[in-house]
């Protein structure tokens, strides 16, 4: 099939996935997409089972293997979701939380890829450094999953900004880590066992990378929005400026890619600034009105092509009840991860700062993983361990969607909220 034919195909399901949500589940959109194709694929697993004459199974598996989900998220979806969902938050409320978003998108995120990693080798005697690597894979919150639940959820603007500012960075920063563990792990070096010279070689160059791709990618942001900012202040036309956000997103992630910088962390970055100085100081009322409606379309349209794409990724999954088991124990092992990661820089806070009793509790159990964990787990170089990792990653993911999706909001209401001292 063409791309034009598998993104026909893709916003058709989406579209009539979503109508039957509409009318019998009446759950969040996006959740509910994902639920109905999670349905689907396994009524079309069972007919294969029942009929395997009519290779459904496998027809379906080859359709969704010519998707390539990694690609379609890493290098073309999520430029536009983070844009989008950076866009969305105010950088005078960030600026507040500034310390706190800092230290869980930097030590949060080591935290949990250490906790996970070495869980997770003790669990199935896999290599520390490839277990390091599967912590590094699902540490990150997933951006669009969390912000399409916290519109659902309706909490405090202290703590809705915690948790979007978090899930914003921490995406691009356990991005850059899995990028250096995978270089580390497939490379030779989990089994080098020889000199100290390359030892110390690799975790420099690894620690150059991250550098790179981290600061790299901010410094992009900054300058490509401030760019886009001062030709925007010269035009009051409101389609052409509509035009120039979206040139923004899609070719600065583009050239991220093409730079070595963190692509996440630049469109983050962009985001905030056209969303703060842009639609401040470069844009009338009316371009603000267009803008705005126009990137809350495109998050909701791609929100709901991500969601059924998870949906249908069951296809791509080896089921093996040893894996899925493994699956289960790493559910509970990325919520202990989580929960370290929030809690100790919290910790680290208090004596400058009060927070409410209700923070740790719902930036835990909110901390939802999503796409950009398959599809990183997905591009993993084939070896004896992804299977593993793959299969755990879809539990993990499906299970935080559904399960945490749906209850973070009755959550947040029976922990109150009460109001946080700054």
């Amino acid at each position: 099939m063409s791309i034009l034919q598998i993104a026909s195909l893709l916003i058709v399901l989406a579209a009539a996935f979503g109508a039957i949500n509409y009318f019998f589940l009446r759950l969040p959109q996006a959740i509910g997409i994902l639920i109905v194709a999670l349905l689907a694929s396994f009524v079309a697993m069972g007919i294969d089972m029942a009929y395997p004459a009519l290779e459904l199974g496998s027809t379906l598996r080859k359709l969704v293997l010519e998707i390539d989900f990694s690609d379609a998220l890493l290098e073309g979806m999520l430029g536009l979701l983070l844009f989008a969902g950076a866009l969305h938050v105010k950088l005078e409320e960030l600026r507040a939380q500034a310390w706190v978003v800092l230290l869980m998108a930097t030590i949060g995120v080591g935290l949990s890829v250490a906790v996970v990693g070495v869980g997770f080798s003790w669990l199935t005697g896999m290599p520390l450094i490839i277990a390091l690597v599967f912590g590094a894979i699902i540490s990150p919150t997933d951006p669009v999953a969390v912000l399409g639940v916290l519109r659902e959820a309706n909490l405090r603007k202290s703590l809705e900004t915690k948790i979007a500012g978090e899930s914003l960075f921490n995406d691009g920063v356990a991005y850059v880590v899995f990028l250096v563990l995978v270089g580390l792990a497939f490379t030779g070096a989990a089994g080098d066992h020889g000199g100290g010279h390359g030892d110390e070689s690799k975790l420099a160059a690894a620690l150059t990378l991250f550098v790179q791709e981290a600061f790299g990618g901010a410094a992009l942001g900054a300058v490509l929005g401030w760019i886009t900012f001062r030709v925007m202040r010269r035009i009051d036309d409101y389609t052409l400026e509509v035009l120039i956000t979206l040139a923004l997103a899609f070719g600065g992630y583009e050239l991220a890619i093409f730079l070595h910088v963190s692509a996440p962390i630049m469109a983050v970055v962009a985001g905030l600034m056209i969303g703060h100085v842009g639609m401040k100081y470069g844009m009338s009322e009316q371009t603000r009105d267009y803008v705005d409606a126009f990137w809350k379309m495109i998050d909701e349209i791609l929100n709901a092509v991500l969601f059924l794409l998870i949906g249908i990724e069951v296809f791509a999954i080896a089921f093996d009840t040893t894996f899925v088991m493994a699956g289960v124990f790493s559910i509970a092992l990325g919520l202990v991860a989580r929960l370290t990661a929030v809690s100790v820089p919290i910790l680290l806070m208090r004596p400058f700062r009060s927070f409410g009793r209700d923070v740790i509790p719902i930036m835990t159990w909110g901390g939802l993983k999503g796409g950009i964990s398959v599809a990183l787990a997905l591009s993993l170089p084939e070896n004896e361990w992804k299977p593993l990792i793959l299969t755990a990653t879809y539990v993990v993911v499906v299970f935080s969607i559904i399960v945490q999706g749906l209850t973070i909001a009755p959550l947040a209401k029976q922990l109150g909220r009460e109001p946080e001292l700054r």
